[in-house]
């Protein structure tokens, strides 16, 4: 299990949960810690890409010296876990006996974990006009129709509008109608960039088809001009809802809960 931190301070925390540090961004972190800087690598993207910075590095240097049959990912302030547990009863203390530790073995017929998903038709009415009333203005079904508020609206209303079709236009023939009627059908993704993979083939394949997707979208949306968090990281947010359509369309996958709690307080 990788855990990706931006705080060098995280670390002996993260070893403590019997994880990998993976550490990420800006800061200096010691030369034997897992990062994205070395080798070949995108680091300098990671402020637009996120987690997949540590992917393309895992992908391009060391995804074939693993031999563990489940590799798995989470972040400082997400975690997996069996069963839920809400973020107001969460502390440091009790998180390591919540956290995922061991894969059941019951679990061995799935091919890849996913997060439980995050329904973005379920957000209040004010909020969808408070960031996008052009957009609803364009489509007012979306306020009273639940399946109208799907990824393609919710992606629209966050990332840009339009800016997830012209991403999926760079997308191969069978993946682009696949995917396009993904995000306009469901009202749900498994949210986060966390999954937990059986087979470094399966991942291999995956990280295959989506980073020569992301780089095709880097000539249409480019650096310079992304202004906002939802724009500035919108090469995450693309390999977000990818994931979630990928890994259900090509493995056999089971869902768990996400924990929410920042290792940088109590």
């Amino acid at each position: 299990m990788f855990c990706l931190t931006l705080e060098p301070n995280h670390l002996s925390i993260i070893e403590q949960m019997n994880y990998i540090p993976v550490g990420l961004g800006e800061k200096n972190f010691p030369q034997n810690c897992f990062s994205d800087k070395s080798g070949n690598n995108i680091s300098k993207k990671n402020k637009y890409y996120g987690e997949y910075s540590f992917h393309y590095w895992l992908w391009k240097n060391y995804l074939d010296q693993i031999n563990q049959n489940w590799i798995g990912f989470c972040q400082y302030r997400k975690f997996w876990s069996l069963d839920f547990t809400p973020n107001n009863e969460l502390n440091l203390k009790n998180l390591q006996k919540k956290i995922l530790k061991k894969i059941p073995d019951d679990f061995n017929e799935f091919d890849v974990i996913l997060g439980d998903p995050l329904f973005v038709n379920q957000r209040k009415i004010m909020k969808f006009l408070k960031n996008g009333f052009p957009l609803v203005a364009s489509n007012p079904m979306v306020l009273f129709n639940e399946k109208a508020r799907n990824i393609k609206f919710h992606f629209d209303l966050m990332h840009g509008r339009n800016n997830l079709d012209k991403a999926i236009n760079l997308l191969d023939k069978e993946n682009k109608e696949d995917f396009k009627r993904f995000v306009n059908n469901e009202v749900s993704f498994n949210p986060h960039n966390m999954f937990i993979c059986k087979s470094k083939t399966l991942l291999n394949s995956y990280y295959n088809e989506v980073f020569p997707w992301l780089e095709r979208c880097e000539k249409l949306f480019g650096f310079d001009d992304l202004k906002g968090y939802g724009l500035t990281r919108i090469y995450g947010f693309l390999a977000e809802r990818f994931l979630s359509y990928w890994f259900k369309k090509n493995a056999k996958y089971k869902e768990l809960p996400i924990l929410f709690h920042d290792i940088s307080g109590n």
